[in-house]
């Protein structure tokens, strides 16, 4: 059984299983509910990964203004879209 704890790599990128899912939801087009570690809410439409210039990962949502969502800081990205492939990842 792999620990949360483990799910996370060094260099503060998340554990490719999870990032799988965010590519996903990307490639879609999902429509998202993002639950954040600090407890903010957002949604919106999953565009696409990017990188930062100090090498963080984030993920481009789209909700009338596209946003930028480090991808350390998921807990949990659920997925609005029916008959989407996944509901719910835990981060």
């Amino acid at each position: 059984m792999l620990r949360k704890e483990s799910m996370i790599v060094e260099k503060n990128v998340i554990a490719c299983e999870l990032h799988d899912y965010v590519e996903v939801a990307c490639m879609y087009n999902y429509q998202l509910k993002l639950i954040l570690k600090d407890g903010q809410v957002m949604e919106g439409k999953a565009v696409d990964i990017v990188q930062s210039d100090d090498h963080r990962e984030l993920l481009i949502i789209d909700n009338g203004a596209q946003e930028q969502v480090d991808l350390m800081t998921l807990s949990k990205m659920q997925v609005l879209t029916p008959n989407a492939n996944f509901k719910e990842v835990i981060f």
